[in-house]
């Protein structure tokens, strides 16, 4: 009778915590009935749990604005948010549930490229609306391979061609390089890309690469590569990676002496850097960037205020996107009069000068935005403005 009454109890434990796990509720507001679901599809844990997390406290955030301000179309926005771990099968899972099970009306994220290719081909199954605030790759709106555009997916930042090309032109014209070395992880969409046009741009403009080294996702022991790469002596490094691996290639590469100028992108920018690669070793790096908190523009101090105030902390370039991508999902609505799948994908297709804090943008044929990119320079731990370069 003992062990029954055990085994009953752990049964009833496991329910609830597999009832628990990798799901969750934000209701901004408003009932069931009376709201629009967003599902949000985002990496809460995992390797990339920063920016996800990130994400997520910015899209809440123009959730509970919106809602304040009467909500759109007179319903509240309901967030629905599931973890995808950071890894790609559990974002093609998680966006399945959301569609089918949660009901979503439209799906946000993943924040990175490869998370984010994993749930396109769901979104377009399901004729859904899916917007990601930050995947970068080309592919996630335009399926290259297939020369087809993916007719339900769309995006709130500019993509990797141009900032693979804003850093090679940087590299070239203001640090005066002439070589360059590019490391980047091979498993990671995001990371290829820059990659691949950081390298057409700098040749095109005379530069001479001399090595392509790779590492994989979770490697921690950079220091065989970063010794080849010491002996070629080049005049820049380019690691178009995100904050775990980069925070130790740079950390390494400062104590075998290797003091040339290191760069990347937008993968760079979570507070953790700092944290693993320490302040000093980041002096001499740069990277291409969404926006900068430092931006006096009105609308970004007021969003940068209104962050911290809730958050504690200054928001990074996921929590920007995050905010203005809620934000052109909320006037995508709003034109379209209703919250009827197709008619909201037209709308956010038709996205014209639609005005956020990362700036004024236009979506492209290819759903694509149209905006410039910053500069950042990373000087005693702290982010410095450089330069603003339009597209």
């Amino acid at each position: 009778m003992k062990l029954s009454k055990k085994l009953i109890a752990v049964t009833a434990a496991l329910t609830l915590a597999t009832g628990l796990v990798g799901c969750s509720k934000s209701t901004s507001g408003g009932s069931n009935g009376d709201t629009i679901k967003i599902g949000a599809n985002f990496e809460m844990t995992g390797g990339v749990a920063a920016f996800g997390q990130s994400q997520l406290n910015a899209i809440e955030l123009a959730a509970s604005e919106i809602n304040a301000a009467g909500g759109v179309l007179g319903k509240q926005i309901e967030i629905i948010k599931s973890d995808n771990a950071s890894k790609a099968e559990e974002s093609t899972r998680v966006a399945t549930k959301l569609i089918t099970q949660d009901k979503v009306d439209i799906l946000m994220g993943a924040t990175t490229s490869t998370n984010t290719l994993a749930a396109v081909q769901v979104a377009n199954d399901k004729k859904v609306p899916m917007v990601s605030a930050s995947a970068t790759n080309p592919n996630v709106t335009f399926d290259s391979k297939k020369g087809k555009l993916n007719e339900w997916v769309f995006r709130a930042c500019f993509i990797d061609p141009f900032q693979g090309t804003v850093m090679a032109n940087f590299s070239l014209k203001k640090l005066n390089a002439k070589t360059a070395v590019i490391f980047s992880d091979n498993a990671a969409d995001y990371s290829k890309g820059l990659h691949k046009f950081y390298k057409e741009a700098f040749e095109k403009g005379g530069g001479k690469i001399l090595a392509e080294e790779s590492y994989q996702t979770k490697d921690t022991d950079f220091n065989a590569v970063l010794t080849r790469i010491k002996s070629l002596n080049p005049d820049v490094i380019y690691v178009p990676g995100y904050y775990e691996e980069v925070g130790k290639i740079v950390k390494q590469a400062r104590e075998m002496g290797i003091t040339v100028p290191m760069m990347g992108g937008d993968g760079w920018d979570a507070p953790q850097l700092v944290e693993i690669a320490g302040a000093a070793a980041l002096n001499n790096t740069f990277i291409s960037n969404h926006y900068s908190p430092d931006d006096p523009d009105p609308k970004v101090k007021k969003f940068v205020d209104a962050y911290k105030a809730k958050y504690n902390a200054v928001p990074d370039s996921m929590a920007v996107l995050g905010y203005d991508g809620m934000y052109m999902i909320a006037d995508a609505i709003k034109r379209a009069g209703s919250v009827d799948k197709a008619k909201v994908k037209e709308a956010l297709a038709a996205t014209k000068d639609f005005v956020g804090v990362t700036g004024t943008l236009t979506l492209d044929q290819n759903h694509d935005p149209v905006k410039a990119a910053v500069i950042l320079e990373h000087k005693d731990g702290k982010q410095v403005f450089y330069d603003k370069v339009q597209p």
